[in-house]
This record gives structure tokens, C-alpha cells and sequence, in this order.
């Protein structure tokens, strides 16, 4: 996932509003926030498989490492279109072409499945599929491209399993709302100046940003056109051993009220450990530029109150050896569990 630049509160008030992102409070609770709503008793929705989904994860990381124009990208990318086929979605892809920091063409592509597409009220599901191309914060392998099991594949692990298990209800157990599925390519090929500083970014000189090409694409040529769902729900790095996701600083901004929608229905079910009540600082992430689109986007990461990736981050040690089924079952449950409460 994107780069390391971590957005405080004092910078934040004044990149407010040429950047969309930010919170200047430093709020933390170690305790939900209650309200009748969330006593009330919540309504049935499936069983999250996280077997399923560390299945899904798994088979991505076997195609190698997902680098724009490599082909472990190609099969990667055409393997996770037939799973959403196979489920009975609606699928289309987004192709574009992006330069990246160094000067290389990225060709990419976005994925979009529709689960009910009929449905007037929708909620967006976002993730990455895409790896990063070199571990830059590896101490050893600096300039090795690295497997993305948690960066990219959990959340689309996620996605699909939360796609197959909508996809087997009956009219009479399906929820209220139409679930769009939106994979972002060319999120992580970008500079970070703390690690990379002895590269050239090409793209600073354009005033362009380097990271998360294909949620920047996607803003500015909506598919579909015109999108307006209630709301979305970035899934980054969502499946590692002994995660805890707080509240991300743009997630508070823009959409506190879905903030605190997942993270009492977190409470509720069980998963107050992972979902912690403390507040931390914005960051760069496809969040962005979906809430510059016009899309409320909140980002569900594991990133510390403190401003800090886990220490797998941006390393060869992003591989399935960090993944543990009760992260991916406690994010797809309570995903799951907010869009049946809708």
C-alpha cells in the first residue's frame, strides 16, 4: 500500500483543503461509542469463511508478485475476473495506462462486479490488487519485489469471499442494499522519499502524486458514471497476524459516521480487539481520491494510534507466513454484518 508519508494533525489543518484528508483532534476512546441503535439486536447476516478467504489469498500470492506488466499481474488479474464470473456477478474491467515515478508505462487495469446491480442503494467495497515492486524498507532485499499477502491480497481475499457468500443467499435472506466490488490497480507503485531518496521522482515535477494510480484514475473516469453509493469501505491490509485497525484520520473526516457505524458493529460481534477505539493520523491511501470523487470512503488498515505500518510493511516479509484466518474473519464478518444493517 501506498507510501510512508503520514499526515499529523498540524499538518493537517493546512493541507485540509487542497488534499481532502485530515483530522486535527487527537481524540482517543478505549470504549465504544453506545447508542439505543447499537443495542438494538442486529439483524442475521451470512457466516464469513476465513478458511475461504485464506484460500483466495493464498492463490493470489501463487501467481508470484503482482507487478503491473509482469505476468504474474496478467493471470492474477484474469483469474480474480473469473471468480467474480463464477459467482454470478456482474463484471467489467477498467483498462488504463499510468506513468509511474521511475518513467515506466504501468499497463493496468481497475475491476468492477456488481452484486445486484438493479439495486437503487449500493455501498462500495474498495481494495487493491496490485503489489508492490521493490521491498524498499527491506534491510536485505531492498530492490526485490515482494508477494503482497496481506498488501493487496487480503482485501481482495476479502472481497471475494463477501462476493460468493452474497451471491448463495435467497432473495428472502439477501440485504436491503446492491454491493459493488472495486479492485484498484497501480496502487503501490509509488516514491517514498524516506526510503527511495536516492531515485528521481519523475512525477513531482508534473505535480502528479506517484501513489495509487488507479484509484486516481477511476476518480476521474467513474465507472460507473456518475457513482453515487451511500458509502464505501477500503479494505488495505487486512488479514495479518495480531492487526488492530484505528480510526484513520481521512476515515474521521469524511465519513465519521460510517466510522463509527463499522466499528460498533465490530464491538458487537465480538471484534473490539481488532476494531480499536482510538483515533490515528490520515494517511495517503485510495481513500483519497474515492472521497475527492464524491464517495464517502472510510479505510480499514492496520495502522497503529501511534502513525506506524507494521514492521512486514513494504518488506519481503509480506507473505503468507503473516496472514491469520481470525484478522480476515473478523474484517469479513463485520463488513458483512454492516452491509445486512443497512
Amino acid at each position: 500500500m501506498k507510501n510512508n508519508r503520514i499526515w499529523l494533525a498540524s499538518a493537517l489543518a493546512a493541507l485540509l483543503l487542497a488534499t481532502g484528508c485530515g483530522d486535527d483532534t487527537t481524540k482517543t476512546a478505549d470504549t465504544p461509542d453506545t447508542s439505543a441503535a447499537e443495542e438494538a439486536k442486529l439483524p442475521v447476516a451470512p457466516a464469513f469463511s476465513a478458511d475461504s478467504a485464506y484460500a483466495y489469498t493464498a492463490r493470489q500470492v501463487a501467481f508470484g508478485p503482482r507487478v503491473p506488466n509482469s505476468r504474474a499481474h496478467v493471470a492474477t488479474g484474469d483469474w480474480v475476473i473469473q471468480k467474480f464470473k463464477s459467482f454470478g456477478l456482474s463484471v467489467q474491467e477498467q483498462p488504463f495506462e499510468a506513468m509511474a515515478f521511475d518513467g515506466k508505462l504501468l499497463r493496468s487495469r481497475n475491476i468492477l462486479a456488481r452484486f445486484a446491480p438493479t439495486a437503487a442503494r449500493r455501498i462500495a467495497i474498495f481494495t487493491h490488487w496490485d503489489t508492490r515492486p521493490f521491498g524498499d524498507k527491506d534491510p536485505v532485499r531492498k530492490n526485490a519485489p515482494i508477494d503482497g499477502a496481506c498488501d493487496g491480497a487480503s482485501g481482495v481475499g476479502v472481497a471475494l469471499e463477501m462476493a460468493r457468500l452474497l451471491a448463495l443467499q435467497p432473495d428472502s435472506l439477501q440485504p436491503a442494499v446492491g454491493v459493488d466490488f472495486i479492485l484498484f490497480d497501480a496502487e503501490d507503485y509509488g516514491y517514498d522519499s524516506s526510503t527511495q531518496g536516492e531515485l528521481t521522482n519523475q512525477l513531482a515535477a508534473q505535480g502528479k502524486e506517484s501513489w495509487c494510480l488507479g484509484s486516481q484514475y477511476w476518480a476521474a473516469h467513474m465507472l460507473p458514471a456518475n457513482y453515487k453509493p451511500s458509502y464505501g469501505i477500503l479494505l488495505d491490509m487486512v488479514g495479518a497476524k495480531g492487526a488492530r485497525f484505528s480510526r484513520e484520520g481521512q476515515s474521521r473526516e469524511s465519513a465519521r459516521d460510517v466510522v463509527d457505524k463499522v466499528w460498533n458493529t465490530a464491538s458487537q460481534i465480538g471484534y473490539s480487539d481488532y476494531f480499536i477505539f482510538q483515533d490515528s493520523p490520515g494517511i495517503d491511501d485510495d481513500h483519497v481520491y474515492t472521497n475527492r470523487a464524491g464517495v464517502r470512503t472510510i479505510d480499514i488498515i492496520d495502522f497503529s494510534p501511534a502513525g506506524e505500518f507494521p514492521a512486514y510493511h513494504h518488506t519481503t516479509q509480506d507473505n503468507m507466513s503473516v496472514i491469520d484466518k481470525r484478522t480476515l474473519k473478523a474484517v469479513g464478518q463485520t463488513v458483512l454484518q454492516t452491509i445486512y444493517g443497512e
